[in-house]
């Protein structure tokens, strides 16, 4: 694929089509001289299932794009049908304050993606990530990301980078759970939430906003997950699946439940920085109703 643009003498200039998402470089980058052993039949299932070809299509064509720009122009390629309750309780932007917006995370994908544009919309851009390292090798993405490998050699940095995150004059968008949401008990639910954003927001005087997100992934995702949990697999199988995921759920509908914000004087020492996470996890899920509790 070409792309014919005009430079500022107004001469004609090509510019080649590039891959941004290489699946044998991304091995490369996690597993370093090891990469080579993966046999060549496995590199091509793996370039199918994150749909190597449809993502890098979409990459090129919005290469010129960023942030929260990029966020929306993937909503509107995932073709999502949002419905937004309680948008009144986001706070108004000139407020002077500082917010740690917390939600629960059935999809791993357009969920982040979607509250990405509704947050960097309202705030100006104003906000970051924190995310999977993986997902810094989408450009659109990175500005607004502070990557985490809980796994690798960067699990050691994982304190500071959280807390740049906290220091900065960003508010901060977090998926407490880590991991995106499981079958549980026959409905779809969170994993328990981390404590990080309870301390942090304390510490630096952020109230918290909770954010219900509806939707699901397919029974084959939460199959491929509670046979990883029983086997005791440490490599993370079901995140492989989670790009398909995300290209089965084009074209659906999303509810999302926006609640007031939490004071951070809420969380004092009547309860454990993990029992109060435990607390706004319960009332994310709460405040999307009946709805939740069916696991939809």
């Amino acid at each position: 694929m070409d792309v014919s643009t005009n430079n500022s003498q107004g001469e004609s200039v090509e510019e080649s089509f590039q891959k941004t998402i290489d699946v044998k470089k991304v091995l490369e980058s996690k597993l370093g001289r090891r990469a080579k052993y993966v046999p060549a039949f496995l590199v091509s299932w793996l370039r199918r299932i994150v749909h190597e070809d449809e993502v890098n299509d979409f990459l090129w064509k919005h290469r010129h794009q960023f942030g929260t720009e990029w966020l929306k122009e993937c909503v509107k390629y995932l073709d999502m049908q949002v419905t937004i309750e309680g948008k009144e309780n986001l706070p108004d932007k000139s407020d002077g304050k500082l917010y740690t917006f917390v939600s629960n995370h059935p999809l791993g994908g357009e969920d982040g993606v979607c509250l990405g544009a509704i947050i960097g919309d309202h705030y100006d851009g104003r906000f970051r990530y924190l995310v999977n390292d993986l997902l810094l090798f989408l450009p659109g993405l990175r500005p607004v990301c502070i990557g985490i490998n809980k796994t690798g050699k960067q699990s050691r940095n994982f304190p500071a980078m959280v807390e740049a995150g906290f220091q900065s004059d960003n508010h901060m968008l977090m998926f407490p759970a880590g991991l995106n949401s499981r079958m549980i008990n026959g409905r779809i639910h969170d994993l328990p939430w981390k404590k990080t954003f309870i301390s942090k927001s304390v510490e630096y005087h952020r109230d918290v906003v909770p954010i219900y997100f509806s939707g699901r992934n397919s029974n084959r995702f939460y199959r491929i997950a509670r046979w990883q949990k029983r086997l005791g697999l440490k490599v993370n199988i079901a995140m492989l699946f989670l790009v398909d995921e995300m290209y089965r759920n084009v074209h659906k509908k999303f509810r999302i439940v926006i609640g007031k914000p939490i004071p951070w004087q809420t969380f004092d020492k009547s309860k454990t920085p993990k029992e109060w996470a435990l607390f706004v996890e319960n009332k994310v899920y709460e405040q999307a109703g009946p709805a939740s509790l069916r696991g939809e």
